[in-house]
């Protein structure tokens, strides 16, 4: 990948550095919780975007939420990837391509469960806020 932007916030940015230079052997686990780089499409700049977020996983996909830490409007990186769902993901040192979607009304319940397993502070982040926090799931594509 070429002219990747990483996240402008500092401690992101430092731990996305960590996790590249070491191929995933630093940075995967963040206070004892999985981590993944998502790279997106800029919607707006066409740029790539590279984040870190904590995963989940059901079956062969990868779950996300997009919280925001409980903010009014949604992440750029989901904004980005429900206009452009084709994605980059690092798990670790494994690298692919996903297709990235919300998951569905019926999805949400048992998959939002299993982040919040993962991630408590989910709960706390939805009630501070009125929008419905989405659930991101991350279809490898083979």
């Amino acid at each position: 990948m070429t002219d990747v932007h990483d996240s402008p916030t500092g401690w992101v940015a430092d731990h996305i550095k960590h996790y590249v230079e070491t191929g995933g052997e630093q940075g995967h686990l963040w206070r004892g919780v999985p981590t993944l780089l998502l790279t997106t499409t800029g919607r707006k700049s066409g740029q790539l975007r590279r984040t870190a977020l904590i995963y989940g996983t059901h079956g062969s996909s990868y779950l996300l939420v997009a919280s925001q830490g409980g903010a009014d409007t949604h992440p750029a990186w989901y904004l980005n990837l429900t206009a452009n769902p084709e994605v980059q993901v690092q798990v670790g040192p494994d690298q692919f391509t996903a297709r990235a979607r919300t998951a569905t009304e019926q999805e949400k319940p048992e998959l939002w469960a299993a982040m919040v397993a993962i991630w408590p502070a989910y709960d706390e982040y939805q009630t501070k806020t009125e929008r419905p926090i989405p659930v991101v799931v991350l279809d490898p594509i083979s």
